[in-house]
């Protein structure tokens, strides 16, 4: 398989590229540095490509992710032994969501581990903590009978998602996806290019992620776009991405998780098994916090409008700053402004939050996500 390029041919770039980069200038995408990639935000309008998830498909170039390969007799016990969730529950050709925690309890990173073999897993990793994640995992494998590769130059990677998913997918692979569980995967192929098709993604909507080698991931996005023109999928950006991923109550590194907020803090205890045989970093500081109750949690916002929140901006409860916004975005959905922050679990409790903007106070409606629930997910 080919290496990834490293640097972009951009007058003044230096910015790494994905396999799909000529591809998205050809189709008349934005490009924006994002976390040192030169990555697409959005072709036709962030509104129209999140509308399309929502009704019909999307396609998004997430081949930045990063991927790592642990194999070996002791490849699932070195993994327990880092990440918060049971590796002994997942079976060949199946996946898990997980987190790497230090041993304060706050994330490295969360990803999802994909068991490829008897002993053998695939890691994928936010693209921002790539490098990181790998010197993390580097750092603790210790005497654990097993191998650990950095893979991320191998793989590109196609994320089809929506409710027509499946119909574009279908006639295009041998693999009989009425029968691929939810966080399930089977190495098949598609369109003729060799791919790992797993039922998994971050938008809320079903759908697929499809890992591919580097040089196929190209005429692979082609062929799904070619097979899909009577049902999308629409060409989709990182704007598109956020705003829906948003929208259905996932975390985003860097603002619902960090070295700073606990899985425990962002409602993720559900990944955390304090209770299973292997000790993991990070156990004794998340079971405390499990017993003890958060001092804060993060929760999820609707403002009654369409002023979003940004990053950073404080939040009041009973007349004092109690807290502050994590993320915030319009809702296309809901033509509505939605946002989540990191708030005092007392203020939480009482639900009355508001924000100050402009010497104006603005309550805010907590919601428990997802804020949208597309129709067919209600049959």
């Amino acid at each position: 398989m080919a290496e990834r390029k490293q640097e972009s041919d951009i007058p003044g770039g230096g910015l790494k590229t994905t396999p799909l980069n000529a591809f998205h200038r050809e189709q008349g995408a934005r490009m924006v540095d994002f976390a040192g990639w030169d990555m697409p935000v959005q072709y036709t309008g962030i509104l129209e490509e999140h509308r399309a998830v929502r009704e019909s498909a999307g396609l998004f170039d997430v081949s930045h992710m990063g991927e790592f390969t642990v194999a070996g007799p002791g490849a699932a016990g070195f993994l327990d032994s880092v990440l918060t969730n049971d590796i002994s529950k997942i079976s060949e050709g199946r996946a898990q969501y997980n987190l790497m925690c230090r041993p304060d309890g706050g994330v490295v990173d969360d990803l999802i581990v994909y068991r490829t073999g008897p002993e053998a897993f695939l890691l994928c990793v936010n693209a921002s903590n790539a490098t990181k994640d790998f010197a993390w995992l580097e750092g603790h494998v210790g005497d654990h009978d097993c191998s650990l590769r950095d893979d991320s130059s191998r793989y590109g990677l196609l994320a089809l998602q929506g409710p027509a998913a499946e119909t574009i997918l279908k006639p295009l692979t041998r693999a009989v996806l009425d029968h691929l569980p939810s966080f399930g995967l089977e190495e098949s192929s598609v369109a003729g290019w060799d791919v790992i098709i797993s039922r998994t993604g971050y938008t809320g909507e079903p759908g697929f992620e499809l890992f591919t080698p580097w040089n196929n991931t190209e005429p692979l996005a082609r062929a799904l776009c070619e097979a899909g023109a009577d049902h999308g999928p629409r060409l989709a950006g990182l704007g598109a991405r956020d705003s829906l991923r948003l929208e259905a109550g996932f975390p985003l590194y860097g603002h619902e998780l960090s070295e700073e907020i606990t899985p425990i803090q962002a409602g993720l205890g559900w990944a955390v098994k304090v209770k299973k045989k292997t000790d993991f970093i990070g156990r004794d500081a998340l079971r405390r916090e499990k017993e003890s109750g958060p001092a804060r949690r993060v929760v999820f916002f609707r403002t009654g409008n369409r002023r979003i929140l940004r990053q950073g901006t404080p939040l009041l409860a009973a007349g004092r700053e109690a807290g502050q916004v994590l993320s915030g975005t319009l809702s296309p959905m809901l033509n509505e402004a939605i946002g989540s922050a990191l708030i005092e679990s007392a203020a939480a409790e009482a639900g009355e939050l508001s924000a100050e903007l402009r010497g104006k106070s603005f309550p805010l409606q907590l919601v428990k996500p997802p804020f949208y629930t597309s129709a067919h997910q209600k049959t």
